[in-house]
């Protein structure tokens, strides 16, 4: 019966922790915050966790999964190269905008996991941006795109979307959608073969 209580609680506590990792950084965030925030005596908290990394780890992983589970079925599909680039911005930006403050924690606190969940997170990060690698990659052999360096282009696209999160505001006048078809186009007209290529 104690567990019905725990889970509800874990994602209210991992909710706080994104605010607060985002707003004040992870390091500069106490326990004694998490526990405030929640409303709860501090050492409650290990009721829900071990560690303060637990948190930021969880955070992180979702957020990574999340994006690996939008873009890989598209990068796993049949279609042409520039529609699966386009597809993939959008579903990354999609994700971004629904997950701003867990994709900025990803970005920015990757720094503060130990070094064994660093190179876990590095992995799962390397894993991703291959997505985006590879799709250029069937783009320049099949001749839709003109020679590029695939890692240097899926690098730019994902630097692009990443930083997304930190400037989107959703109540400003563009969607995530008009920003997906703006980077697209942007990089699709980019990676176009000219006539005389």
């Amino acid at each position: 019966m104690a567990e019905v209580g725990i889970r509800p609680k874990h994602e209210e506590l991992l909710a706080a922790a994104v605010r607060l990792f985002r707003q004040k950084g992870y390091h500069d965030t106490s326990m004694q915050d998490l526990a405030e925030a929640v409303g709860i005596q501090r050492g409650s908290l290990y009721h829900y966790i071990e560690a303060k990394e637990d948190l930021l780890w969880e955070i992180m992983e979702r957020s990574i999964r999340r994006l690996l589970e939008a873009v890989e079925p598209v990068a796993r599909s049949g279609a042409p190269a520039a529609e699966k680039l386009r597809e993939a911005i959008a579903a990354h930006l999609r994700v971004a905008a629904s997950s701003r403050d867990e994709l900025t924690v990803l970005h920015v606190e990757l720094k503060s996991l130990s070094p064994a969940r660093r190179a876990r997170m590095l992995a799962l990060r390397d894993r991703y941006e291959g997505l985006f690698r590879r799709m250029v990659e069937e783009g320049v052999h099949s001749g839709e795109f003109r020679p590029a360096d695939p890692k240097t282009v899926g690098l730019a696209v994902l630097g692009a979307c990443n930083w997304f999160t930190t400037w989107f505001q959703p109540d400003g006048p563009l969607s995530h959608q008009d920003f997906a078809r703006a980077f697209a186009d942007l990089f699709l007209q980019g990676l176009a073969r000219t006539r005389d290529a």
